[in-house]
């Protein structure tokens, strides 16, 4: 039976932790795994034009409500709302957004885990010049074949092998999740915000580098052209969809982590502001990461619709063509990769540790622990067979978080008292605008995007 609900204790130790901790659980493999080929599959700059509409208008409005509902109830998404809903004198079935946003980021953190161990396969493949061989492989196979075997046959090869390795595979998962079992174990302060404090700046140094990298030796005309110049031919209502998953999943808004987040903050924390800086670095970082790989891209033939292989086969072509600078480039590239990962997967599970550390007779670490081996049950799952990802995928990004966020607004707009969140959000402009937003504007544009474009994509319209 349920125990006793609390407040968090626990608080974040500065506001650069906070900052460093929110913006590493924002930035993470949907900036450089998910947004590329995501892109590459929706018209480039017509489809970046879109996702900078829905981080602005839709993203940035739940980006607030959650951290306001979060430091308003001081507790984990489920039994915040839940405990803001009774106050109110609202249905308490209302936390069914909690368990939606919850559910959301369990799902996503079952299939990203398993992405992290191939970046960390990849890792060593790099550094021992695998890629730089590709060369010799694709010409080896040709003369012995008499058929014209390509890089992307080779890298391609090189891939499927490397996850058909299920015990490889395994260990690293193993190891990745013991990882974040550890850090979030720790607790805020001394775990999670002590991780992002050390990995978000050596995260920004890596990145300045291979943009720095891609720019020179890359193909940065085309990539820019691609990027900038929108392609609104291509562009349907599941490539709005397709946005707003994308926002979601990049922001890490819709699945309760930052009401989670936001149960730590302290009062002095400027809500709208510290909201406003982890959208546009998450934004930034996710079109810089554009110039990070699509100059490279373009330059050694790639396909920019790749689709999820785009990471995993068509740089390491590229890579592959550098000389011996492609074992540091790479080396740095699948690096750079894991740091976002991390940064984000340990604040996917603390999403759940929160909710069970709240429960009586449940530690942070035992919590933690149990998570991490259900996690790695189900990883191993997909370990096994790795069709189920795309599904995962497609369900959480494209259904889960947009409608955890519709609700969520409506929940924060229309069920919670304007003098409530005032306390969370200030009075004035900002929380005329904000409201404005949540009663007006995100629910139907939200509803109209997750029903015709679910539809487009199952074909029905």
């Amino acid at each position: 039976m349920a125990g006793e609900i609390g407040r968090k204790t626990d608080h974040w130790g500065s506001r650069f932790g906070f900052i460093m901790a929110a913006v590493g659980s924002s930035v993470g493999l949907g900036n450089f795994w998910r947004f590329p080929f995501t892109a590459g599959e929706n018209g480039g700059g017509a489809f970046i034009i879109i996702y900078l509409i829905c981080v602005l208008f839709l993203g940035l409005t739940v980006l607030m409500a959650e951290y306001a509902v979060g430091r308003k109830s001081g507790m984990s998404a489920i039994e915040g709302i839940h405990s803001l809903a009774r106050a109110e004198s609202k249905s308490e079935n209302w936390q069914v957004v909690g368990w939606i946003g919850t559910l959301g980021s369990f799902f996503i953190l079952t299939f990203y885990i398993v992405i992290s161990a191939w970046v960390l396969a990849f890792i060593p493949q790099a550094f021992d010049g695998t890629f730089t061989r590709f060369a010799d492989e694709a010409a080896r196979l040709t003369a012995e074949t008499g058929q014209t075997v390509s890089l992307a046959d080779v890298s391609s090869s090189n891939f499927g092998q490397t996850i058909s390795n299920k015990y490889m595979i395994g260990s690293l998962l193993a190891a990745f999740i013991a990882l974040n079992t550890f850090i979030v174990a720790r607790g805020v302060k001394g775990g999670i915000e002590k991780a992002a404090t050390f990995l978000m700046p050596a995260f920004f140094i890596l990145l300045i580098g291979i943009v720095g990298f891609a720019l020179v030796e890359g193909d940065a005309g085309a990539a820019a052209s691609f990027l900038l110049t929108p392609d609104f031919s291509k562009v349907t209502m599941a490539t709005f969809l397709e946005a707003v998953g994308q926002a979601f999943f990049s922001l890490s808004v819709g699945s309760c982590l930052m009401i989670t987040y936001g149960a730590y903050l302290s009062r002095d924390t400027n809500i709208p502001r510290s909201s406003a800086i982890v959208a546009s670095a998450d934004t930034m970082v996710a079109l810089i990461a554009g110039f990070a790989i699509f100059p490279i891209v373009f330059a050694f033939g790639a396909d920019p619709a790749g689709g999820p292989g785009l990471f995993f086969v068509s740089m390491p072509i590229a890579f592959s063509q550098m000389g011996a600078l492609g074992i540091w480039v790479g080396g740095a590239f699948f690096l750079l990769a894991l740091f976002a990962a991390f940064t984000s997967s340990i604040s996917l599970m603390e999403v759940g540790v929160a909710w069970l550390e709240e429960r009586e007779g449940v530690t942070r670490p035992g919590a933690a622990m149990g998570i991490g081996f259900v996690l790695f049950m189900i990883g191993m799952g997909y370990v096994f067979s790795t069709d189920f990802i795309d599904f995962a995928d497609i369900i959480t990004g494209n259904i889960m978080l947009p409608l955890c966020a519709l609700l969520l607004a409506i929940f924060a707009g229309w069920i919670l008292s304007r003098e409530m969140l005032t306390s969370e959000l200030g009075e004035g402009t900002i929380m005329n605008l904000w409201r404005f937003m949540c009663r007006w504007v995100v629910p139907p544009a939200l509803a109209f995007i997750l029903v015709l474009g679910t539809l487009t994509k199952l074909g029905v319209i």
